[in-house]
């Protein structure tokens, strides 16, 4: 093999790795994620041309969509026959430069993080309820654990009083939103028909007037009682957070995220998000203090058996992601 086809290749693999970062999950499927090819690492960059300017005033979520999307691409490098190093913040003159990722080829993988590969495309956003079927404690011992690995932390909420208690704080999370002009504009502009790939999915003869309705309407008090429908329905319900908030914590709490979702996919279970007590910043403490932790709640997500299979939520060509140096 020529040089030049050896760079051609090696470009390649690189490429058919970035394809499985970019499955993993972001706020309003938003993908604010760029890449960059080298000989030998692959980049990571925010484009905060794609950032919430209202929900997410830091680029808290940004970062931990792009900490998803980083451990997609170390666990598709391992399955690939890489060893990756990676470097957080590599250059402190480039804040849209998160993480570079120094690959070296390592042959044939059988790492735990090659294992799990195979459950990056089956990972879903699952908005629905759940089947009644308990997560056994074992799983959800399992799955703090590997929150624990990417510096992070991962509880459950319970008992009942306190899963209600959460509820409430989305619902009132909920009620703060949807009375917020600005806050109903920025989710009514991410409401895409299908063929966009990217946004909220709604069918293509319906987006217009949806747009409409989200932006007229304060749906606050009904969209807060279906979440806490949702939320006590849940077999279960946990706080992902980190002992610090800054943006290598919020990198961190995307890792483990994605590191959890994935191996409660291995077991046959999906997720999805309630965030509002969050993204308010006010409730944020108040979320903490219910859960008698000191750290800083990350994310709210609840977790479950599928009732049924969705389709993978659209993404952007390669080409709109991807780079070369």
């Amino acid at each position: 093999m020529s040089e030049f086809q050896r760079i051609n290749s090696q470009r390649e693999n690189f490429a058919s790795i970035v394809r499985s970062a970019v499955l993993a999950p972001s706020s309003h499927n938003t993908q604010p994620w760029r890449f960059q090819i080298a000989d030998r690492s692959i980049s990571l960059y925010a484009d905060r041309t794609r950032a919430l300017a209202v929900n997410d005033p830091d680029d808290r979520e940004l970062a931990i969509s792009c900490g998803c999307s980083l451990l997609n691409l170390r666990v598709a490098a391992a399955h690939a026959g890489f060893s990756a190093k990676v470097e957080v913040l590599p250059d402190h003159n480039d804040g849209d430069l998160l993480a570079r990722v120094n690959l070296e080829q390592a042959g044939a993988s059988i790492s735990s993080d090659a294992k799990l590969f195979a459950f990056i495309k089956g990972r879903r956003t699952y908005r629905k309820r759940f089947d009644s079927k308990p997560v056994p404690d074992s799983v959800m011992r399992a799955l703090s654990d590997y929150a624990t690995e990417e510096r992070a932390w991962l509880v459950r909420v319970e008992p009942e009083e306190k899963r209600q208690e959460v509820a409430g704080l989305v619902a009132e999370g909920d009620a703060i939103q949807w009375a917020d002009p600005g806050w109903r504009r920025e989710l009514a502009a991410w409401m895409h028909p299908r063929r966009r790939g990217d946004g909220l999915t709604v069918p293509g003869f319906v987006a217009p007037v949806a747009r409409i309705i989200v932006r007229t309407f304060g749906m606050g008090n009904r969209i807060g009682a279906k979440d806490i429908g949702l939320a006590n329905a849940s077999p279960l319900v946990a706080v992902l957070g980190t002992d610090g908030d800054d943006v290598v914590d919020w990198l961190n709490a995307g890792q483990a995220l994605e590191r959890v979702l994935l191996h409660a996919r291995k077991h046959g279970l999906q997720a999805s998000y309630l965030n509002q007590p969050i993204q308010v910043a006010s409730l944020r403490p108040k979320l903490a203090q219910l859960l008698g932790v000191r750290g800083f709640p990350q994310i709210l997500l609840r977790l479950g058996f599928p009732v049924d299979e969705l389709p993978p939520s659209p993404r952007r060509s390669l080409d709109e992601v991807l780079e070369s140096s």
